[in-house]
């Protein structure tokens, strides 16, 4: 557990202060929520293998020169991450209809897309994640039109990326939630990927099943999420094959 100023605590993650200004700890616990928080759930070891996961999709993305909050893993729960100004805008993209896209378009349910769709929601619990286009970003002063272009490019980057990386282990990325930083230097800044890259914030389903390996077992109840995430990190070689499954969860109300 860090010793260190805790600076915020989100619904499954927190982020302390670090012995560098220019670096913080991001913890990933155990707490898993879903529909604004009014579904919760513990899952002993949950944040164990997330932090795990991020680690190996964040690494593999600076491998192939995107831009990324991530420095390093500390132990079983923590990693080191560049201290990043959050920009509060998610920025999905999208390989497949699904979820809400498919719910508020009427599109049937995992119908392929003919190209990634990128969307922009802004970063507001309490009003649903609202959809925005660019025009509200830079309106209300979220983003600049630079910033929205190379979030845009590196998150299509990034998807192609994955999608490649998680169809070598028979599983579709069928959407992807990205989160971006901006990164300072004296007075100039460029974005980055942060927050975190996990079955928390992207749709897996199987190739040849459609089984489920994401926060959609647990946000439908559609499986085990623990089952879900630890196939995942065992097929991209995260996880060693023996001992691998993780303890039932606690649920909180």
């Amino acid at each position: 557990m860090p010793t260190q100023k805790l600076i915020y605590r989100g619904k499954t993650k927190s982020l302390y202060e670090s012995q560098s200004a220019n670096a913080a700890i991001l913890r990933f616990r155990d707490d898993v929520s879903a529909f604004g928080g009014t579904k919760k759930a513990v899952f002993e070891g949950k944040g164990v293998l997330n932090n795990r996961l991020s680690e190996h999709f964040m690494t593999s993305l600076r491998q192939v020169g995107l831009p990324t909050h991530f420095l390093k893993r500390m132990n079983m729960r923590d990693q080191l991450v560049v201290f990043a100004e959050m920009i509060p805008i998610k920025l999905a993209v999208r390989n497949c209809a699904a979820g809400s896209m498919a719910a508020r378009l009427g599109i049937e349910n995992g119908m392929p897309l003919p190209h990634p769709i990128v969307e922009f929601a802004l970063k507001d619990e309490k009003l649903g994640y609202p959809a925005i286009s660019e025009d509200h970003a830079i309106a209300f002063g979220w983003a600049s039109q630079h910033e929205l272009e190379d979030m845009a490019a590196i998150a299509l980057r990034a998807n192609d990326f994955l999608t490649g990386m998680m169809i070598g282990t028979g599983i579709r990325l069928v959407d992807v939630v990205f989160e971006f930083g901006r990164v300072w230097d004296s007075e100039f800044s460029h974005v980055v990927i942060a927050d975190e890259i996990t079955p928390d914030v992207c749709r897996l389903w199987d190739f040849k099943s459609g089984r489920k390996l994401d926060k959609d077992l647990f946000r439908n109840g559609e499986g085990d999420l623990i089952d879900g995430y630890s196939e995942v990190a065992l097929r991209l070689g995260v996880l060693p094959k023996t001992g691998s499954r993780i303890q039932k969860p606690k649920l909180v109300n």
